[in-house]
């Protein structure tokens, strides 16, 4: 556990128990304000005294979040080489460098040449581990924004005196504080008494609910209760959206709810796995160093005789002699043939691919902020989503309107389209138009004038202000029109047109607030004529149990009887299951005292002081309807669901919504069939923590949906599900998600709804907060995983190329062909445009009806590694063949080699070129290289050394050709180039054409050469070059013809098989 974890008990508020506050187990909620009083020693009337509160902080400390100490950059740059790949690289360029500085004491070049191999190497490091850092450095950033969502100032009461801006971290448990509409709840706190009549709290960054929630003073029943059930707890970090209140804190600091979101965040972020791909490149890495050490060992043994020999005298060796040039010489090879080995290109390759897909998938609206977790996203199995805006749109809609019939015992039901905030959004299916009844005239009024939401229309979209349920409505009356014959008021917005109507012909003078125990508000309201009446909406039970009549639907009003409030009742039961939030209107003429009320001057002013009378107030109301709201799914959503079942991943909805809601959703949007049984796939939060075997209903098929879920429960479904070898991706957008979404493989915020916590804490970030652009986002993660599958096939094979042709340079024991600084350029410079250019191959069709791979899926599988090896091989065989052909052949498939005039030698001399100085009358004649001359008189064993310029360009050439075709082959694993060509991506046609390019600048531009060890080539010789390269295409499609026919033939056994079961 993090410091913030061991640490809490010390520094949390209510950590620590003792005699003058509360341990951390008193459950607050569950007992009353005198007891809560009694159990942290202080009276609301007075307050904490100061000689108490500094003796509480010295116990309870300031509050405020820890910070955490988060590794020095020193240990982040040595992190940056715990990697296989790299430590080979390291050695190898240490090694190079010492050899190259006792080259130049030894008389040898001491110039920028004999250093280009190690310091281009370092150099590739040092980019590697500063991208690494600047990754690491932004992993605490969730930490630090969690911090600003902290209150700064709060309202306290200490010695009997009210305290003015008293900064926040200065408060301890047992302070009495004021809150306001507006503050932010600067510790977790227990409500004392209201002083307004009500008092709501939005709360949602906490819990994920989708509206405010009522507070009261009242506590709860039970002790074992979720935030969502602390009714009388407010929380650091919410907002108080209406009322006023006295509180008394309870937990500060690390102990508050949002502390222990802090310390989860923390705890996760040390638990943060290597994605699929870096753990296969670490196990290859792995393999890589095992197969290197064989293959020096093998290349010493094999020239060992080279430096170090011996004569045999009476049976015995005798004479030992050793040359330490030659073992330097032999070393040198031994370091070629790891930077042969290792792609030194591979990182920089797929950083590359990784940033052009985060590009492509930005373009879809999925904003990649981890560039590791494009790769993460391809092999998916689980995707925990939340439900509210991500499988919805978090914007309230009607869906249905229910209004009285021409009698009592009929009613009529109106079905509403429409899923955003936008009035043009759908219709009202059957509607009379503008011919519309006096019943639905008294609705559209009710809902436009007893509402205090509004809509407006931001950017693209249309957002509400206010309760979403009251912005619905409002967007309902707009759907419904305006009576025949009536137009909008001069002036009125395009938005809201016919609710301005409204309420311009019935103003407010007004307003019963809502309360818990009515659950009703209501207006009063003057008419043109300049009567009053009383408008209300609210809970359809109650409003029924307060209305006398009902009103039918030519407007004349009846006594409400019993079966016409049975009907009601049952429309009501039928719509609640289905999830519907039903609201129900009623209105009355007859106000009595309030008949000519006009203002707080008025003598009925005084009734409306005291909320209490309110339900006296609305008594023998008349009632006229009532109406059904939802969050609705999104339309995209259904295909999206079906997409990710097609694709073999599961999709659990993980909610703090209530059950019953959330199981209608699932069943909306395909999660759960029609008629599905889930009583075993739909639990809470808490009924799942007390399962005695949760892997076992977690590894179910299908959906699975977790309601009323808290923070922890999303933390333990994501553990078990990663315990299971699941890859799991997380949606969240509140603080509360955030643990959870750093904690699974792949964390992905809201953008629009999602706070900066939840962002911060996430790997991907979805601009438009929407469910099918993971599904999207998933599709391209495949899509991309097997453009980087192509090009490290493409990379290694190479490199096994590289490794053959070093290997059969020793074992034939003819001079050295390429040199490590060629390699490296070949593996950095001249592989890295076709291995990037293999990103943009064209994702396969089927790609999302594919089951996704095991993340422990082989990179390389035996039939792949074969057919590179065969490969290798051949890329060997060709540039150690064309070296000896240059040394050994005058012409070759009737190309002329002697236009340069260089000395043939037998094969028996090349592969003995070390004895050359025992020779006998051994002579070179002069040859020429482009503009350079080679004469050998000095020396002519030199021939062997400094004149194999020709046959060492000639070897890289071929290696470079061979390179370019075989990107060819890697454009797909198995399909013939007959069938997807190379032109289906121009972009490696167009990669190969910078390759050769660069090679052919290395060749032509005399200083580059220079470096480089190599010298111009004539026609002749290209032809030489290509006729050599291009029999590798030949070969691999032979190989892929064979891996299409182990293909169909495995396939028809799997097909057999399932027949068989």
């Amino acid at each position: 556990m993090g410091k913030g974890g061991q640490d809490e008990g010390r520094r949390g508020g209510g950590g620590g128990g003792g005699e003058e506050a509360a341990p951390p187990t008193f459950p607050a909620w569950a007992r009353s304000v005198a007891e809560c009083e009694a159990e942290f020693k202080v009276r609301a009337e007075h307050g904490l005294r100061s000689d108490e509160v500094v003796a509480r902080r010295e116990k309870y400390g300031w509050n405020e979040l820890e910070k955490h100490a988060g590794p020095s950059i020193w240990q982040l740059v040595l992190e940056q080489f715990n990697d296989t790949l790299v430590r080979i690289l390291l050695v190898a360029a240490v090694v190079s460098f010492v050899l190259a500085w006792i080259d130049g004491n030894e008389g040898g070049e001491m110039g920028i040449t004999a250093f280009v191999e190690p310091l281009v190497i370092f150099l590739i490091l040092i980019v590697n581990a500063v991208v690494g850092v600047w990754q690491e450095n932004n992993a605490e950033k969730a930490l630090e924004a969690l911090k600003e969502i902290q209150s700064e100032h709060a309202r306290v009461k200490r010695d009997g005196e009210w305290i003015h801006d008293l900064p926040a971290k200065e408060l301890v448990p047992g302070d009495i504080v004021e809150l306001r509409v507006g503050d932010k709840v600067p510790a977790d706190m227990r409500v004392l008494y209201l002083i307004s009549s009500t008092l709501r709290v939005e709360q949602g960054s906490l819990t994920g609910e989708n509206a405010s929630v009522n507070k009261t003073s009242h506590k709860v029943e039970s002790e074992d209760t979720d935030i969502q059930g602390k009714e009388c707890m407010v929380f650091a970090g919410t907002t108080v959206v209406n009322g006023s209140c006295v509180c008394l804190v309870t937990q500060t600091g690390m102990n508050t709810e949002i502390g222990k979101i802090h310390s989860q965040i923390h705890e996760a972020s040390q638990e943060d796995d290597d994605t699929p791909l870096k753990k296969k490149l670490n196990q290859f890495g792995e393999a890589l160093t095992a197969i290197i050490g064989v293959i020096c060992a093998l290349v010493w043994l094999i020239n060992v005789k080279y430096f170090f020999t011996w004569e045999y005298v009476d049976g015995w060796p005798r004479n030992f002699k050793f040359s330490f040039e030659k073992c330097t010489y032999y070393f040198e090879i031994a370091v070629a043939l790891a930077v042969a080995a290792i792609p030194e290109g591979l990182p920089a390759v797929i950083t590359t691919c990784l940033a052009l897909g985060t590009r492509k998938m930005a373009q879809k609206n999925a904003l990649v902020r981890k560039l590791p977790s494009v790769e993460t996203l391809g092999c998916t199995t689980v995707i925990c989503s939340d439900k509210t805006g991500t499988l919805t749109t978090n914007q309230m809609s009607a869906v249905r309107l229910v209004a009285m019939g021409r009698w009592t015992d009929t009613i009529r039901s109106f079905k509403v389209d429409g899923t955003t905030y936008d009035p043009h959004d759908g219709k009202i299916h059957d509607w009379p138009g503008s011919n519309m009844d006096a019943n639905l005239q008294m609705i559209a009024k009710i809902a436009a004038v007893c509402n205090d939401a509004s809509v407006a229309h931001s950017g693209h979209q249309f957002v509400a202000s206010g309760m979403p349920t009251e912005a619905a409505l409002k967007v309902l009356v707009e759907k419904m029109g305006l009576p025949g014959g009536h137009t909008p008021p001069s002036g009125s917005s395009e938005i809201l047109r016919c609710c301005e109507w409204w309420n311009y012909n019935a103003q407010r003078v007004a307003t019963l607030e809502f309360d818990r125990t009515r659950k009703s508000m209501g207006v009063i309201v003057k008419s043109k004529s300049g009567s009053n009446s009383l408008l209300v909406k609210g809970a359809v039970e109650n409003l029924l149990e307060r209305s006398a009549y009902i009103q039918l639907l030519d407007g004349s009003v009846v006594l409400l009887e019993e079966s016409s409030k049975a009907l009601i009742l049952d429309t009501l039961r039928e719509m609640s299951t289905n999830a519907l939030r039903c609201l129900g209107f009623a209105y009355k003429d007859d106000l009595a005292d309030f008949a000519t009320y006009d203002g707080e001057d008025h003598p009925a002013h005084r009734l409306l002081l005291d909320p209490s009378n309110y339900s006296s107030i609305e008594s023998d109301l008349i009632f006229v309807g009532l109406v059904g709201l939802r969050d609705p799914p999104r339309e995209e959503v259904y295909k999206a669901i079906e997409d990710c079942r097609a694709a073999g991943i599961r999709v659990m909805v993980i909610t703090g919504d209530n059950k019953e809601t959330a199981e209608a959703i699932c069943r909306d949007i395909g999660v759960f069939k029609p008629d599905e049984d889930i009583s075993l796939k739909s639990l809470t939060g808490k009924e799942f923590m007390s399962l005695s075997d949760k892997k076992n209903l977690l590894r179910q098929k299908g959906g699975l949906l977790f309601s009323r879920a808290e923070p922890k429960h999303k933390q333990e479904i994501v553990r078990l599900l990663k315990e299971d070898g699941e890859v799991v991706a997380m949606t969240g957008d509140g603080v509360n998600d955030a643990p959870a979404l750093k904690l699974a493989d792949i964390g992905i915020a809201m953008g629009i709804t999602g706070t900066e916590v939840a962002k911060e804490a996430s790997d991907m970030v979805l601009a438009d907060d929407n469910f099918s652009t993971i599904v999207a986002a998933v599709g391209q993660g495949r899509s991309i995983y097997n453009n980087m599958k192509a090009f490290i096939r493409y990379m290694i094979s190479s490199n096994i190329g590289e490794v053959a042709s070093i290997f059969l340079t020793s074992a034939l024991g003819i001079p050295e062909g390429l040199i490590p600084v060629q390699l490296l350029w070949v593996n950095l410079v001249t592989d890295g445009p076709p291995a990037t250019a293999l990103g943009f191959n064209p994702p396969d069709k089927d790609i999302m009806k594919k089951p996704p791979r095991r993340s422990d899926d082989s990179l390389i599988t035996p039939w792949i590694l074969f057919r590179y090896m065969v490969i290798g091989l051949y890329v060997g065989i060709a540039t150690v063949g064309i070296f000896i052909i240059w040394y050994t052949h005058g012409s070759f498939m009737g190309i002329d080699l002697t236009g340069d005039g260089h000395t043939l030698v037998t094969y028996s001399q090349l592969s003995n070129w070390g004895q050359c100085s025992s020779w006998n009358n051994f002579t070179v004649t002069p040859f020429t290289a482009g503009t350079r001359h080679f004469s050998f008189d000095a020396n002519p064993c030199d021939y062997f050394q400094s004149g194999k310029v020709k046959a060492t360009t000639l070897s890289l050439s071929v290696l470079v050709a061979i390179e370019m075709f075989n990107s060819l082959n890697a454009l797909s694993e198995d399909t013939s180039l007959l069938v997807m060509p190379p032109w289906v991506n121009p972009w490696l046609l167009l990669a190969m054409s910078i390759s050769f390019g660069l090679h052919f600048l290395i060749l032509y531009v005399p200083f580059l050469a220079q470096v480089f060890g190599i010298v111009p080539l004539s026609f002749n010789e290209w032809l030489l070059v290509l006729a050599v390269a291009l029999p590798v295409v030949l070969i691999d499609e032979v190989l892929k013809f064979v891996g299409r026919l182990m293909s169909s033939k495995d396939t028809k056994r799997r097909l057999e098989k399932q027949k068989d079961e």
